[in-house]
């Protein structure tokens, strides 16, 4: 694993509405095509990426699609989901994310998935992040059809464990294209910048 100042979360996040279906949603090769569209394009070629089909992890609804050879993993589409979403992640915060994916498959609210993740955070399961973490996010209108997102807007975020909004003199709401703090006092503090 990276040491603290190589930690770094790459999280693109492209939304849409949309009629998933499995069918829809493709074979693995579609999937892997599109889920690493959440990843700088440098990265790509070497992420890992979790997807649906095949048999899942033990702990994790997802399956391995394709084992990468770098640090981050990247998420497919969700067929059973309203919206497309795709996102990327240093392979670090897999076990914060993991708990998220195995309550929200059984049908877990959010209150329930942060209830579990500082459950695991206090049992020492998991870890808080250990430095500032950056990761970018972007919703776009996805044609099917098309390879790549069209229109797509940006949001970057930095991560900054236990920050207060009163230390950054930042909201806690959004505020149109204003940053603002995100979970602010807890280890998953981090700053929205729309851009």
């Amino acid at each position: 694993m990276s040491t603290p100042y190589k930690t770094v979360i790459i999280a693109l996040v492209a939304t849409c509405l949309s009629t998933n279906t499995v069918a829809a949603q493709g074979n693995a090769d579609d999937q892997i095509a599109r889920a690493v569209l959440a990843a700088p394009e440098s990265l790509r070629d070497g992420v890992t990426v979790l997807g649906y089909g095949g048999e899942a992890r033990m702990d994790d609804p997802l399956t391995t699609l394709r084992a990468g050879s770098n640090d981050v993993i990247c998420l497919a589409d969700d067929p059973a989901a309203e919206r497309f979403h795709v996102a990327c992640y240093h392979e670090s915060l897999d076990p914060f994310m993991r708990i998220g994916r195995q309550l929200r498959s059984e049908g877990a609210d959010r209150a329930a998935i942060m209830d579990a993740r500082f459950a695991a955070l206090e049992a020492g399961t998991i870890q808080a992040p250990a430095a500032a973490l950056w990761s970018m996010t972007a919703t776009a209108d996805i044609d099917p059809a098309a390879d790549l997102p069209d229109g797509v807007r940006r949001l970057s975020v930095v991560y900054v464990p236990y920050a207060e909004a009163s230390t950054l003199g930042l909201p806690t709401r959004p505020d149109g294209d204003s940053p603002w703090l995100m979970l602010p006092s807890t280890p998953w503090a981090h700053v929205m910048i729309p851009r």
